[in-house]
């Protein structure tokens, strides 16, 4: 349950429009609710913005399903990472409005309007067309908590003259997600030329003594620009998830 939620159900409640029994009941599954296999904190929009996010790697389609169903039954926007398309599918079956990403593997159900048509705060760029499908993670995220994105794709510093190009729309954002494998030095690249947070995603893309992102993340973490922070190997979802924060920061606004 959101914040703007719970205020217009106690305001109900306070001019007698809810019965203190429907209230009641609205209310019952707060802070968590328990489906044996899981228990949903529906309380962590009031925490911390945004609602439970479902994490579908190793989980069942049924477990998936349910999860959904429970999370979307509160009203809020849903997102679920690293789903196939076997989960979109059960999902979709019951809300129909549900999209499918298939290189992000992410499902969202949006059920509160959000603003994606205002001005882009938020870059999310990438070295290689290897990187887009963490880059799309990163993006579906940043955008379904209100955060309208603006995509540099392909702009590595193997031709630095791609980059150079947005130079002046890169300066524009407010924070910028910066996603490399290989030798993961474009996010130090990108930390030089902007006066804005950059989160580095290092991804997996990368030869054998790339070990599986290890070598992008150790360069990352190594950077020599100031500005730059990272987070763990192929994680668009959280970069996505802070970016949101940190541009929702920028207009004065402590949830999302």
């Amino acid at each position: 349950m959101e914040e703007l939620t719970l205020k217009k159900l106690l305001k109900g409640v306070q001019t007698g429009d809810v019965a203190i029994s429907e209230a009641l009941s609205r209310l019952r599954n707060l802070p968590f609710e328990s489906l044996g296999f899981a228990h949903l904190d529906h309380h962590r929009s009031l925490r911390c913005g945004f609602p439970e996010v479902i994490f579908c790697q190793s989980k069942t389609v049924q477990q998936v399903t349910t999860i959904f169903e429970r999370l979307a039954a509160v009203g809020g926007n849903v997102l679920a990472t690293r789903a196939t398309s076997e989960m979109f599918e059960c999902v979709r079956a019951t809300f129909p409005k549900a999209e499918y990403n298939e290189a992000a593997r992410t499902i969202t159900l949006r059920q509160k309007n959000r603003n994606r048509r205002a001005l882009p705060k938020v870059g999310v760029v990438t070295a290689g067309t290897a990187d887009i499908p963490v880059a799309e993670e990163a993006r579906v995220t940043c955008e379904i908590m209100g955060q309208s994105v603006r995509a540099f794709y392909d702009v590595g510093v193997a031709g630095l003259h791609r980059l150079l190009a947005h130079c002046q729309a890169l300066q524009s954002m407010k924070v910028l997600v910066v996603v490399a494998g290989m030798e993961g030095a474009l996010a130090s690249v990108v930390g030089g030329l902007v006066n804005c947070p950059v989160i580095a995603v290092p991804t997996s893309v990368g030869y054998g003594a790339s070990f599986g992102g290890v070598a992008a993340l150790l360069a990352m973490l190594n950077s020599c620009a100031s500005g730059v922070s990272v987070v763990n190997i192929d994680n668009g979802f959280a970069a996505g998830y802070q970016a949101a924060i940190i541009a929702r920061q920028s207009n004065g606004k402590k949830t999302c």
